[in-house]
């Protein structure tokens, strides 16, 4: 029981870190909320600008797990989830690193419009999948009788879980990003970042990748 908690406890360590990650990655978004705030000159446009980053990646990751939240309570087929969860987040990632172009469709989307933007990003750049293995070996659903009842109750606690992984991970991204998006616009500007800019596109495939052939190779052990 105490290596359960213990396991629990990383997996919602990792949910936290993965957000820190995507933060940190210019592609979800903070240069954006800098170059309102540079141009606001005003440093409340940069706060402001985080909302909608925020709502649209929240968005994307509920997209992303919700579906898998309403299937993992069939407990008979928990492993074969398991199973399409990690090559689908593996499969994806070595889609984005032998096609790392960016969607046309983002750059046609106004500046007006950041929660569109950040929603479209995530998906994107498979944010959601990347969490979607942490937050099956969050769930416990083999801890509950079988039944009508328990699966109610299963359903529900598994739907209110997607949410709270989902809220989770998008706020530490938000910390993060807000975190960068500050130095950047207190410190370096965006003449910095255009001339030291820094891709991580090749990096974020790879960990879908990594996190994806994790998943695969402890569900199969366990």
């Amino acid at each position: 029981m105490v290596g359960m908690d213990w396991t629990v406890a990383g997996l919602w360590g990792v949910v936290a870190l993965s957000g820190v990650y995507h933060g940190a990655n210019p592609a979800m978004g903070w240069p954006l909320a800098v170059s309102a705030a540079l141009m606001d000159r005003t440093p409340s446009s940069l706060a402001s600008a985080f909302w909608p980053l925020a709502v649209g990646h929240f968005l994307a990751m509920l997209v992303v797990v919700l579906p898998f939240a309403l299937v993992v309570s069939l407990v008979e087929w928990k492993f074969q989830i398991r199973i399409a969860a990690a090559l689908t987040v593996m499969t994806f990632g070595v889609y984005r690193l032998l096609m790392p172009r960016h969607p046309r469709a983002l750059s046609r989307i106004p500046p007006s419009q950041l929660g569109l933007w950040s929603f479209m990003a995530a998906l994107a750049h498979g944010a959601g999948l990347m969490i979607l293995p942490i937050y099956l070996g969050i769930c416990t659903s083999d801890t509950l009788t079988p039944g009508h009842e328990a699966a109610r109750r299963l359903l529900e606690t598994h739907l209110a879980l997607a949410g709270f992984v989902s809220a989770v991970h998008t706020l530490t991204m938000v910390l993060t990003g807000g975190l960068m998006a500050w130095l950047a616009y207190r410190y370096l500007g965006l003449s910095f970042i255009a001339r030291s800019w820094f891709n991580l596109d090749a990096v974020w495939a790879s960990s879908l990748i990594a996190v994806g052939a994790l998943s695969l190779f402890l569900t199969l052990l366990g």
